[in-house]
């Protein structure tokens, strides 16, 4: 790797952990600002919709108009942007007295604004960088934001026990210091020359590949199969299982990103091929769902949560690199395309389980069947939602299959 990129790819880690905390620190947070202010579940959960749809929009902004964009100057406004949406976030008290839910919006918009940009932008940079094995770079990439997550609860979990909740804009502001170290290291990096289609035709005559809709698809599967389980795994342990609430959320949480950070982490080391990894994490992801869902034993439970996190971890970055693979030339367009995709699967993942939980417990006879095993409705509800949540890594299996069959004839004809 090139001695004049390690200051650029410093900068990209550390936005990635700003990502890490954009999108886990507020549901730690969704008590207190129900407690404080009086905002309704309802709307705490839309301020998740809220998340997902402004990364989405970023992403299918960039999907079409990337050439329109200074990408370099774009790379090194993300973390900047990032910090202006977590100051307004801390300061929704002050500047939106009578309206904090208002103040808590718009630095959700503004924040989640700067996390889109960077899955758009950040993988594509790292891609650009020359290396020896770019795969493992980018599989570093993605493990540092697990261990952001890991870091990002340890503190908080810390600083709400020590401090108090009511402090909480204190916590949002220290965790400022992450990407205004992005943002100093961007400051005098070097950013690689990234491609992008040179008119918005270009970008549709691209989308016409088939392949690159199988790609997305494979993103898609992947992103749910990851974020179903990240998020529900703290309610699930606590409310399925029965655990109580502050160790639901360190070992929901935290075990699951452990898990997912050793498995990045491990593919960077002695990874070789994507499409393998990918396809025996689905295989794997699959049973984990399964014996997290129907495991009558709590600590069989947790481990299938958090085994899943060690399976899931490359169908996310495993997919950007099949994608990158077979289209070298797409620059930021594939990679803005797959992170439309991977946020498709992480918002529709998550909330067909809470639809499938919800409905179960609203039906009279699944109640009564959760009486003759000893259950609470929502005990079976929760454990049935995330049965269905096997549905995601299953079906990802066909698809990955395909691109390793791809790759086995390829590596044999290269052979040859």
């Amino acid at each position: 790797m090139q001695k004049s990129y390690r200051r650029t790819i410093a900068a990209c880690y550390a936005v990635n952990i700003t990502m890490s905390v954009i999108g886990n620190l507020p549901p730690l947070l969704f008590l207190t600002f129900h407690e404080m202010y009086g905002i309704s579940y309802s709307l705490l959960g839309t301020l998740v919709l809220i998340n997902f749809f402004t990364q989405l929009t970023v992403d299918l902004i960039f999907s079409f108009f990337s050439h329109k964009f200074n990408i370099p100057l774009t790379v090194k406004l993300t973390p900047i942007i990032a910090i202006v949406g977590l100051v307004l976030m801390a300061a929704a008290p002050v500047l939106f007295p009578h309206a904090v839910y208002l103040g808590l919006v718009l630095g959700t918009v503004v924040s989640c604004a700067a996390s889109g940009l960077c899955e758009v932008l950040i993988s594509p940079v790292i891609a650009a960088i020359p290396a020896e094995n770019p795969d493992r770079e980018m599989s570093k990439l993605h493990s540092v934001y697990a261990w952001g997550v890991v870091g990002m609860v340890v503190v908080a979990t810390a600083f709400l026990l020590l401090v108090r909740s009511e402090h909480w804009q204190w916590l949002v502001l220290l965790m400022t210091l992450v990407p205004v170290t992005a943002a100093l290291l961007f400051a005098g990096a070097q950013i690689p020359q990234m491609q992008t289609p040179e008119k918005t035709s270009g970008a549709v005559h691209f989308m016409k590949d088939k392949t690159v809709w199988l790609c997305v698809l494979a993103i898609f599967l992947g992103g749910a199969s990851e974020c179903t389980m990240a998020q529900w795994a703290s309610g699930y342990l606590e409310q399925a299982l029965g655990l109580p609430k502050v160790l639901g959320d360190l070992l929901g949480v935290a075990c699951f990103s452990v898990a997912l950070g050793m498995g990045r982490s491990l593919f960077a080391k002695i990874g070789k091929y994507p499409s393998r990894a990918i396809l025996m994490g689905a295989v794997g992801a699959a049973a984990c769902y399964l014996i997290a869902s129907l495991s009558p034993f709590a600590v069989i439970g947790l481990l299938g949560c958090a085994f899943t996190g060690f399976c899931v971890s490359m169908m996310w970055p495993g997919s950007l690199l099949v994608a990158s693979d077979r289209f070298p030339t797409g620059g930021v367009l594939i990679f803005a395309l797959m992170a439309a995709g991977g946020d498709m699967g992480a918002s529709v993942g998550p909330q067909l389980v809470g639809v499938v939980t919800d409905v179960a417990i609203a039906v009279p006879a699944i109640s009564d069947f959760a009486a003759t095993l000893g259950l609470a409705p929502e005990q079976l509800g929760m454990r049935l939602g995330i049965l269905i949540g096997t549905l995601f890594p299953l079906c990802a299996i066909p698809v990955y299959a395909h691109f390793r069959r791809q790759d086995k004839k390829k590596n044999k004809e290269t052979v040859a």
